[in-house]
């Protein structure tokens, strides 16, 4: 079972750092960034499930169940509850369905819940934690000022320039009188815009659709400063969670054993 698992593992490995580099470039993945790999991994998978069938029927259908759940899981997050981009939610997906069981065994050995696609999905989020702590040491390290929890998630860019940067807007502007009128758009405010599939502001979109979005274009640029979340592209700490899920272990069972022993 080893052979086609780090097969499966070396190929999806170097696509999903090709795919990081698609994302911090672009902000986009093409689906047929899958295509090499699919080729070499799905006959792997096939050959891996084999496997595991003719060892042990009983634990094979319920890592099979397991794979079902998640790519379910993934896709209901991505499609209908927008919390995952597309490509996000395709190299969970194709983590699932290709390497079901862990390659090798990691450095700290294996979690309890013996699912290589749960630990790489905990990895991941913790790996993108630390994201918000790097983005509040630039803000004090620049004097930026603003609320706290907005200074773990983005920073000021000029106005005028808002887009050439990649991220979405964290302020809602409005004129009032000759005066412009701005407010942090709440998290809960966000998750709702999100979940029924209104978009939030993205930069990009004004650098795209610049006549569709003149007014909010317009009042940036006369406001100055305007604060927007900068969008780290999931897919690299998905690419870390896969990397350190294979070698390390699963992080937060880690450090679990860590506090309690």
């Amino acid at each position: 079972m080893i052979i086609p698992l780090v097969i499966s593992s070396i190929v999806i490995g170097i696509t999903l750092g090709y795919a990081s580099l698609l994302d911090i470039r672009e902000r986009r993945v093409p689906f047929r960034t899958w295509y090499p790999m699919l080729a070499i991994s799905v006959p792997m998978a096939l050959w891996t499930y084999v496997l595991l069938l003719t060892a042990d029927l009983r634990f094979a259908f319920g890592y099979i169940l397991l794979v079902l759940m998640f790519t379910c899981l993934f896709y209901t997050s991505s499609a209908y509850l927008h919390l995952f981009g597309g490509a996000d939610a395709w190299a969970l997906i194709f983590i699932t369905v290709c390497v079901p069981v862990f390659p090798i065994q990691p450095v700290f050995g294996y979690p309890i819940l013996d699912f290589f696609p749960f630990t790489v999905l905990i990895n991941a989020v913790i790996l993108n934690l630390i994201t918000p702590l790097a983005i509040f040491v630039m803000n004090v390290m620049k004097g930026n000022r603003g609320p706290l929890r907005y200074m773990l998630i983005g920073f000021p860019v000029d106005g005028r320039k808002i887009e050439e940067y990649f991220g979405f807007v964290m302020e809602e502007l409005h004129e009032v009188d000759g005066k412009i009128e701005r407010r942090f758009i709440g998290f809960g405010e966000s998750i709702k815009r999100m979940i029924s599939g209104k978009r939030r502001m993205y930069t990009q979109d004004l650098k795209k659709y610049p006549e569709e979005y003149a007014e909010e274009l317009s009042l940036y640029r006369r406001t100055g400063e305007v604060w927007i979340s900068y969008g780290v592209p999931f897919m690299i700490p998905i690419t870390a969670g896969f990397v350190t899920a294979i070698f390390v272990g699963d992080l937060f069972y880690i450090m679990i054993e860590m506090i309690c022993g």
